[in-house]
């Protein structure tokens, strides 16, 4: 059965074509309902609803605002950006010529080897650079809207013994301290939000303050800054509940962590209860004070790993659903069967297929699966160790040789740390395993992990760079967009 086609937004904004030819008018309505169809709302009105777009001999030009959206989007919407081109234009994607512009003037216009960085910074207010941090800036971040909860939450083997000692915490049960570790794209943020939208909906009035670890040190050294720091205390002693993520960025940080310590202490002394997430269990903390990883095991340690088939399969069925769409049992098997990875990556593979057939016009069905599929060949298994570490000598212009060397040159420092990050993700090599094929501790291969996920959170211009090259790894190894 074909799958329904959402009716067409009389109201859809010109995005600033008035004066434009209406062809391109048309055109750039078509793209821009496509690109509804494949990104969330937020993103669609923060980074799509503000362009504009004229097409000269055969390139579309886009013209974004400033030189952040232009960097980006230049970063991580260029694919699809060509997706959702392509078929109004008549042409393939990799055909699809485009060229992102900061809005006006030619004057504007960067020089060669200009980073998005150095851009904003010319385009930005100087004034906004040098806002004094406010010394009431909050110590958390309070969801009004959670975008995760219990219901959307697939449980199987992998994860069940994290779950029930997440909604034991919920219930106000026996569980006083809860420790999650996972690779990334398992559920470890889903999980932890979850239990916050649960306790803002039992109406009992239970405070909660949710924020990783990165926030954490941010706003501590503003209160620092600020001169309020027994106010930064007070208000993280004050919740029922602290949900923690990322405690890892703490390694090496000895004053984050004597504040985490004594913010925990308090909060479990007045019969407060905590939850933390890491990329690491407790024991390959290494540079975390003693007693702070006492703490992290004090209560419940749990592993949440890569889904059964059973498991994907229930993922599948739910994430169509969310979708709006009646995932076919042929399809759903197809997929469960080839998609080995982590949640992310069969996301991606789900929404990529359903693109595909709504623009087809056609209904989901194996052939067309398996069109998709094919993007994501060798899935099954994914990549080994000497796959990663030759894809990342590819994208870096690396040899092998200069990986294992000492070499602290930033070339070398990065293909290592993008290495670690891609082998942690996708193999099953404990951090011992990975950092003896490079002459190096365990340690050492945390600190990379930590400051590869650092700059990819904060999307900075090296984090913006180590993502296409992550993006081009993991799509070489058949792997797709899986972060």
């Amino acid at each position: 059965m074909p799958l329904p086609q959402r009716a067409a937004n009389p109201s859809l904004p010109a995005f600033g074509l008035s004066g434009y030819k209406p062809r391109m008018r048309d055109q750039w309505a078509e793209i821009s309902e496509n690109l509804k169809k494949m990104l969330d709302s937020g993103i669609f009105r923060v980074w799509i609803a503000p362009l504009r777009a004229t097409l000269e001999d055969g390139v579309l030009r886009i013209a974004a605002p400033n030189a952040f959206m232009v960097g980006w989007l230049e970063s991580r919407m260029l694919s699809v950006l060509r997706e959702a081109a392509a078929p109004v234009l008549g042409l393939s994607p990799d055909a699809v010529e485009m060229r992102i512009e900061i809005a006006g003037k030619d004057c504007d216009a960067a020089p060669h080897g200009a980073s998005a960085a150095d851009l904003a910074a010319r385009v930005l207010p100087r004034r906004q650079a040098d806002l004094p941090i406010p010394a009431t800036a909050p110590a958390f971040r309070q969801e009004a809207r959670w975008r995760y909860c219990f219901e959307d939450f697939v449980v199987g083997p992998s994860n069940s013994m994290a779950v029930a000692a997440a909604q034991d915490v919920c219930r106000g049960g026996d569980v006083q301290t809860l420790f999650v570790n996972s690779a990334s794209g398992l559920g470890k943020t889903h999980l932890a939000q979850a239990v916050g939208q649960a306790l803002s909906q039992k109406g009992n009035g239970a405070r909660v303050a949710y924020l990783t670890a990165e926030e954490f040190a941010s706003r501590f050294v503003a209160s620092l800054r600020s001169h309020t720091v027994e106010d930064f205390k007070s208000r993280l002693r004050d919740p029922d509940v602290l949900l923690l993520e990322d405690v890892h960025f703490f390694q090496g940080k000895e004053k984050m962590q004597d504040m985490a310590l004594n913010v925990v202490k308090s909060l479990q002394t007045k019969g407060g209860r905590v939850i933390f997430t890491s990329s690491f269990s407790p024991r390959e903390l290494q540079r975390v004070d003693s007693q702070l990883v006492s703490y992290f095991c004090s209560g419940i340690l749990t592993n949440m790993g890569r889904p059964d088939e059973e498991m994907r399969r229930r993922i599948l069925i739910r994430k169509a659903k969310s979708f709006q769409v009646l995932l076919p049992g042929p399809v759903c098997d197809l997929l469960a069967t080839r998609m080995r990875g982590d949640v992310r990556q069969m996301e991606s593979c789900l929404n990529s297929l359903i693109f595909k057939a709504r623009l087809l016009n056609c209904g989901l069905n194996p052939d067309l699966a398996l069109e998709v599929l094919n993007q994501y060949a060798g899935v099954e298994c994914g990549p080994d160790l000497p796959t990663i570490v030759r894809l990342v000598c590819e994208s870096y212009g690396l040899e092998q040789r200069q990986l294992c060397s000492r070499s602290r040159r930033r070339e070398c420092v990065l293909g290592r740390n993008t290495v670690y990050y891609l082998a942690r993700k996708h193999t099953e090599l404990s951090l011992e395993e990975i950092g003896e094929t490079f002459n190096r501790r365990h340690s050492t291969v945390i600190k990379g992990i930590t400051a590869v996920e650092r700059e990819l959170s904060k999307e900075s211009s090296l984090g913006r760079q180590i993502a296409r090259a992550v993006d081009l790894i993991e799509r070489n190894a058949g792997l797709g967009a899986t972060r």
